[in-house]
Protein backbone atom coordinates (compact mmCIF):
# COMPACT_ATOMS: atom_id res chain seq x y z
CA UNK A 1 0.00 0.00 0.00
CA UNK A 2 1.83 3.16 -1.18
CA UNK A 3 0.77 7.25 -0.05
CA UNK A 4 2.08 9.61 -1.87
CA UNK A 5 2.52 11.70 0.93
CA UNK A 6 5.27 9.97 2.17
CA UNK A 7 8.40 11.42 1.98
CA UNK A 8 11.19 10.13 0.53
CA UNK A 9 14.20 7.47 2.34
CA UNK A 10 17.57 8.92 3.00
CA UNK A 11 19.94 6.90 1.30
CA UNK A 12 21.59 4.96 4.45
CA UNK A 13 23.65 2.11 2.65
CA UNK A 14 27.15 1.61 5.23
CA UNK A 15 28.42 -1.13 1.98
CA UNK A 16 29.20 -0.94 -1.37
CA UNK A 17 27.68 -3.23 -3.70
CA UNK A 18 30.53 -6.18 -4.53
CA UNK A 19 32.17 -5.78 -8.33
CA UNK A 20 31.55 -9.32 -8.71
CA UNK A 21 28.32 -10.49 -6.80
CA UNK A 22 27.84 -13.93 -5.82
CA UNK A 23 24.44 -15.12 -7.48
CA UNK A 24 23.81 -18.26 -5.04
CA UNK A 25 22.67 -18.13 -1.90
CA UNK A 26 22.85 -21.22 1.14
CA UNK A 27 19.87 -22.16 2.37
CA UNK A 28 21.10 -21.49 5.78
CA UNK A 29 22.08 -18.13 5.12
CA UNK A 30 19.14 -17.24 3.87
CA UNK A 31 17.33 -18.64 6.57
CA UNK A 32 19.02 -16.59 8.92
CA UNK A 33 18.30 -13.63 6.26
CA UNK A 34 14.80 -14.27 7.10
CA UNK A 35 15.09 -14.65 10.49
CA UNK A 36 17.33 -11.30 10.75
CA UNK A 37 14.30 -9.67 8.79
CA UNK A 38 11.74 -11.05 11.61
CA UNK A 39 13.04 -10.20 14.48
CA UNK A 40 13.53 -6.43 12.82
CA UNK A 41 9.93 -6.13 12.84
CA UNK A 42 9.19 -7.87 9.20
CA UNK A 43 6.57 -10.05 9.35
CA UNK A 44 7.55 -12.62 6.20
CA UNK A 45 9.47 -12.70 3.09
CA UNK A 46 8.53 -13.32 -0.62
CA UNK A 47 10.35 -13.21 -3.58
CA UNK A 48 9.84 -12.45 -7.15
CA UNK A 49 11.38 -13.70 -10.25
CA UNK A 50 10.58 -10.97 -12.50
CA UNK A 51 9.47 -12.27 -16.21
CA UNK A 52 11.46 -11.16 -19.41
CA UNK A 53 8.14 -9.58 -20.68
CA UNK A 54 7.95 -8.03 -17.58
CA UNK A 55 11.01 -6.03 -17.47
CA UNK A 56 10.71 -5.29 -21.03
CA UNK A 57 6.93 -3.37 -20.32
CA UNK A 58 8.46 -1.31 -17.41
CA UNK A 59 12.13 -0.93 -18.90
CA UNK A 60 14.24 -2.64 -16.17
CA UNK A 61 17.21 -5.24 -16.39
CA UNK A 62 16.61 -6.67 -12.99
CA UNK A 63 15.13 -9.58 -11.89
CA UNK A 64 15.43 -11.23 -8.67
CA UNK A 65 13.41 -9.36 -6.46
CA UNK A 66 13.01 -10.07 -2.40
CA UNK A 67 10.15 -8.73 -0.99
CA UNK A 68 10.43 -7.61 3.08
CA UNK A 69 6.67 -7.41 4.31
CA UNK A 70 5.53 -5.53 7.40
CA UNK A 71 2.31 -5.00 9.20
CA UNK A 72 1.01 -1.35 9.65
CA UNK A 73 -0.04 -0.50 13.21
CA UNK A 74 -2.84 -1.93 14.30
CA UNK A 75 -3.61 1.56 16.60
CA UNK A 76 -2.52 3.85 13.17
CA UNK A 77 -5.02 2.38 11.04
CA UNK A 78 -8.13 2.46 13.22
CA UNK A 79 -7.69 6.91 13.62
CA UNK A 80 -9.64 8.57 11.44
CA UNK A 81 -8.15 10.53 8.57
CA UNK A 82 -6.27 12.89 9.66
CA UNK A 83 -2.72 15.18 8.96
CA UNK A 84 -1.56 13.57 12.07
CA UNK A 85 -2.29 9.80 11.05
CA UNK A 86 -0.79 10.63 7.62
CA UNK A 87 2.48 11.47 9.78
CA UNK A 88 2.56 8.56 11.68
CA UNK A 89 1.77 6.14 8.51
CA UNK A 90 4.99 8.11 7.22
CA UNK A 91 7.52 7.61 10.40
CA UNK A 92 6.04 3.78 9.99
CA UNK A 93 7.28 3.86 6.18
CA UNK A 94 10.65 5.78 6.99
CA UNK A 95 11.57 3.36 10.08
CA UNK A 96 11.34 -0.06 8.56
CA UNK A 97 12.99 2.07 5.11
CA UNK A 98 15.75 2.33 7.24
CA UNK A 99 15.46 -1.57 8.56
CA UNK A 100 15.20 -2.59 4.34
CA UNK A 101 18.36 -0.57 4.12
CA UNK A 102 20.54 -2.69 6.72
CA UNK A 103 19.45 -6.15 5.58
CA UNK A 104 20.73 -4.86 2.16
CA UNK A 105 23.98 -3.84 4.07
CA UNK A 106 24.09 -7.71 5.09
CA UNK A 107 23.40 -9.27 1.55
CA UNK A 108 26.41 -7.01 0.46
CA UNK A 109 28.82 -7.82 3.46
CA UNK A 110 28.26 -11.04 2.50
CA UNK A 111 28.78 -10.90 -1.66
CA UNK A 112 25.44 -10.52 -3.03
CA UNK A 113 24.62 -7.26 -4.95
CA UNK A 114 21.82 -5.18 -3.12
CA UNK A 115 19.54 -2.76 -3.98
CA UNK A 116 16.63 -1.07 -2.30
CA UNK A 117 14.12 -0.34 -5.15
CA UNK A 118 12.25 3.35 -4.79
CA UNK A 119 9.12 2.83 -3.32
CA UNK A 120 7.94 5.88 -4.89
CA UNK A 121 9.12 5.71 -8.39
CA UNK A 122 6.34 5.44 -10.37
CA UNK A 123 8.28 4.22 -13.37
CA UNK A 124 7.84 0.54 -11.90
CA UNK A 125 5.02 -0.96 -9.94
CA UNK A 126 6.03 -2.65 -6.51
CA UNK A 127 2.00 -3.90 -6.54
CA UNK A 128 2.94 -5.37 -9.97
CA UNK A 129 6.02 -6.93 -8.73
CA UNK A 130 4.56 -8.69 -5.73
CA UNK A 131 2.03 -10.19 -8.02
CA UNK A 132 4.74 -11.93 -9.47
CA UNK A 133 6.06 -13.22 -6.87
CA UNK A 134 2.72 -15.71 -6.58
CA UNK A 135 2.07 -15.07 -3.29
CA UNK A 136 0.16 -11.95 -3.25
CA UNK A 137 -3.00 -11.01 -4.40
CA UNK A 138 -5.15 -7.65 -5.58
CA UNK A 139 -8.60 -7.40 -3.13
CA UNK A 140 -12.34 -5.98 -4.49
CA UNK A 141 -10.78 -3.04 -2.40
CA UNK A 142 -7.32 -2.84 -4.57
CA UNK A 143 -5.20 -4.09 -1.66
CA UNK A 144 -1.88 -6.02 -2.07
CA UNK A 145 -2.60 -8.95 0.06
CA UNK A 146 -0.31 -11.50 1.02
CA UNK A 147 -1.54 -14.55 3.66
CA UNK A 148 0.35 -12.65 6.35
CA UNK A 149 -2.42 -9.94 6.44
CA UNK A 150 -4.06 -7.32 4.62
CA UNK A 151 -2.87 -4.75 6.86
CA UNK A 152 0.78 -4.67 5.07
CA UNK A 153 3.57 -2.24 3.72
CA UNK A 154 6.63 -3.67 1.73
CA UNK A 155 9.69 -2.63 1.00
CA UNK A 156 11.87 -4.79 -2.01
CA UNK A 157 15.21 -5.09 -2.72
CA UNK A 158 16.61 -6.52 -6.45
CA UNK A 159 19.54 -8.81 -5.62
CA UNK A 160 22.12 -10.51 -7.77
CA UNK A 161 21.07 -14.02 -6.42
CA UNK A 162 19.55 -16.22 -8.90
CA UNK A 163 18.02 -19.60 -6.60
CA UNK A 164 15.66 -17.65 -4.16
CA UNK A 165 12.68 -19.78 -3.35
CA UNK A 166 10.21 -18.30 -6.18
CA UNK A 167 7.23 -20.02 -6.24
CA UNK A 168 5.52 -21.55 -9.34
CA UNK A 169 1.77 -21.34 -8.12
CA UNK A 170 -0.65 -18.62 -6.08
CA UNK A 171 -1.99 -19.97 -3.45
CA UNK A 172 -4.56 -17.32 -2.75
CA UNK A 173 -5.90 -16.84 -6.36
CA UNK A 174 -9.49 -18.19 -4.09
CA UNK A 175 -9.60 -14.73 -2.69
CA UNK A 176 -10.54 -12.74 -6.15
CA UNK A 177 -14.01 -15.49 -5.65
CA UNK A 178 -14.28 -14.80 -2.40
CA UNK A 179 -14.48 -11.06 -2.63
CA UNK A 180 -16.78 -10.76 -5.60
CA UNK A 181 -19.34 -12.61 -2.93
CA UNK A 182 -18.33 -10.27 -0.29
CA UNK A 183 -18.87 -6.28 -0.60
CA UNK A 184 -18.36 -5.11 2.63
CA UNK A 185 -15.34 -2.76 1.50
CA UNK A 186 -17.91 -1.25 -1.17
CA UNK A 187 -20.91 -1.07 1.84
CA UNK A 188 -18.37 0.72 4.41
CA UNK A 189 -16.64 2.95 1.45
CA UNK A 190 -17.07 6.39 2.59
CA UNK A 191 -15.80 8.03 -0.67
CA UNK A 192 -18.47 5.54 -2.69
CA UNK A 193 -15.05 5.15 -4.64
CA UNK A 194 -16.76 2.25 -6.30
CA UNK A 195 -18.57 2.68 -9.74
CA UNK A 196 -22.12 1.25 -11.05
CA UNK A 197 -20.46 -1.99 -11.85
CA UNK A 198 -18.60 -2.31 -8.33
CA UNK A 199 -15.10 -1.59 -9.41
CA UNK A 200 -12.88 -0.03 -7.65
CA UNK A 201 -12.03 3.93 -8.69
CA UNK A 202 -8.63 5.28 -7.88
CA UNK A 203 -9.19 8.39 -8.39
CA UNK A 204 -12.17 8.76 -6.03
CA UNK A 205 -10.56 6.79 -2.92
CA UNK A 206 -8.60 8.98 -0.11
CA UNK A 207 -6.24 6.52 1.02
CA UNK A 208 -3.40 7.79 -0.45
CA UNK A 209 -3.82 11.51 0.65
CA UNK A 210 -5.92 11.61 3.60
CA UNK A 211 -4.98 8.48 5.14
CA UNK A 212 -8.40 6.45 4.83
CA UNK A 213 -8.17 2.87 5.69
CA UNK A 214 -12.29 1.92 6.43
CA UNK A 215 -11.66 -0.93 3.79
CA UNK A 216 -9.13 -2.86 5.27
CA UNK A 217 -10.60 -1.98 9.27
CA UNK A 218 -13.82 -3.62 7.87
CA UNK A 219 -12.31 -6.63 5.71
CA UNK A 220 -12.93 -10.15 7.04
CA UNK A 221 -9.48 -10.56 5.96
CA UNK A 222 -8.18 -8.09 8.49
CA UNK A 223 -10.65 -8.87 11.38
CA UNK A 224 -10.52 -12.81 11.31
CA UNK A 225 -6.93 -13.54 9.26
CA UNK A 226 -6.06 -15.24 6.35
CA UNK A 227 -6.38 -18.85 7.50
CA UNK A 228 -10.25 -18.45 9.10
CA UNK A 229 -11.64 -16.91 6.06
CA UNK A 230 -10.33 -19.36 3.69
CA UNK A 231 -11.75 -22.25 6.15
CA UNK A 232 -14.82 -20.98 5.76
CA UNK A 233 -14.59 -20.23 2.07
CA UNK A 234 -14.09 -23.90 1.97
CA UNK A 235 -17.13 -24.56 3.78
CA UNK A 236 -19.21 -22.32 1.62
CA UNK A 237 -18.09 -23.97 -1.60
CA UNK A 238 -18.71 -27.90 -0.92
Amino acid sequence: MRFRYHQPIPNFYDIENPHHPKTTISNDFLNEFADIAVASGFVGLSYSKLSDEFKEEWDIDWDNIIILKYAMSDEILKMKPSDEKCKLMDLEFQEFGQKTFALADILREEGFKADLINPLDDRVSLRAIALQSNDAVITRSNMCMFKEGLNLGFFMIHTSIENLPFKEENELKWVEDYCSTCGVCIDRCPENAFDENEKFQRKLCTAHREGCSICINFCPFYIRGYDKVKKRYSRMKK
